[in-house]
């Protein structure tokens, strides 16, 4: 059974585990890592039957077994109170939906202002003790779909779903030139500039990288796209349309076009992913910002409702 509380796991231990260690059901049943295990008994936050146990207790018939996910953490992220556009929340996890020109994690340059200050301070304007733990981030200039863990358990499932192809991720981005209708896949291996490490490049050098592609709207020379990430590299869009020859629209690191827009026309749109915790299938959209609304429209380019946006084969 699991527990309405999202913030614990509640489970009748099975016939087929019983003689075994907790330690075994936990990694092979619950698929918990090592390292959320050790930090869970080490807090006493592992019981059965109502009582604190280790990570060596011999399973019986009729055990039930409580582990909360929650561990008291701190993090040095001072709070601010900048707006958030908070698309979906819950006790485990927050979705939002990410302005243009803002950074996701406090750097050297930017030690202020960032989605990570706005994140803390909703936190604890709340009341819930946890730290910032991004599932994925958005380069400072790309908009849209952000998804945070609120403990450790949520954050190592997620990041495991990413991986397994079972958490869907869709952008929206506006590039220069017709794109081929027929093309619904780039497939081309990514890898670090080597004369400008921050930049990535196509190299045969490189990690596969995949993206399915689909034209939304094309006319007078520009093109309005809706992508899927199969895999996560640096830059992958950005750098595969570029390679391509239809660079993203203000991309001034890939050759964009900065006549219509200051900052890369794309926006991550859609979110498709099952909650770690209650398996519940979950889909979120963002609207697109103003800015990019203002170029389709300046285009004359149209894309469907967001909730409308098809799922690529």
């Amino acid at each position: 059974m699991m527990n309405k509380d999202l913030n614990t796991i509640e489970k009748n231990i099975p016939m087929t585990y019983v003689g075994e260690k907790i330690k075994t059901y936990l990694k092979e049943s619950l698929d918990l890592s090592s390292r959320f295990l050790r930090n869970a008994a080490l807090s006493k936050r592992i019981q059965i039957n109502g009582k604190v146990v280790k990570l060596d207790y011999i399973l019986r018939e009729g055990d039930v077994l409580k582990i909360s996910l929650v561990a008291k953490e701190s993090q040095d992220i001072t709070p601010e109170n900048i707006p958030l556009d908070i698309v979906y929340e819950d006790e485990a996890l927050l979705v939002v939906n990410k302005s243009p020109h803002m950074v996701v994690h406090p750097t050297k340059s930017y030690t202020s202002g960032t989605l990570s200050n706005a994140v803390m301070y909703h936190y604890q304007s709340k009341g819930e003790k946890t730290i910032i733990r991004l599932v994925s981030r958005l380069d400072m200039n790309t908009s849209g779909l952000l998804v945070l863990a609120k403990n450790q358990f949520v954050h190592a499932k997620i990041s495991k779903d990413m991986k397994e192809e079972t958490y869907d991720k869709y952008y929206v981005a506006i590039v220069a030139g017709s794109f081929p209708k027929d093309m619904t896949l780039m497939d081309f291996p990514i890898y670090r500039d080597p004369e400008e490490p921050y930049r990535r490049v196509v190299d045969p050098r490189g990690q596969q990288s995949l993206t399915k592609v689909q034209v939304l709207d094309e006319k007078n020379g520009y093109s309005v796209l809706l992508l899927q990430l199969l895999t996560g590299r640096t830059h992958q869009i950005r750098v595969h349309l570029s390679h391509l020859g239809y660079p993203i629209l203000g991309d001034e690191l890939y050759d964009g076009d900065l006549s219509l827009l200051s900052r890369q026309a794309l926006h991550a749109v859609k979110l498709s992913f099952h909650h770690p915790v209650t398996d519940e299938k979950i889909t979120v959209c963002a609207n697109l910002p103003e800015d990019l609304s203002k170029v389709l429209e300046d285009l004359s380019l149209v894309i469907p409702p967001v909730e409308a946006l098809p799922s690529l084969p």
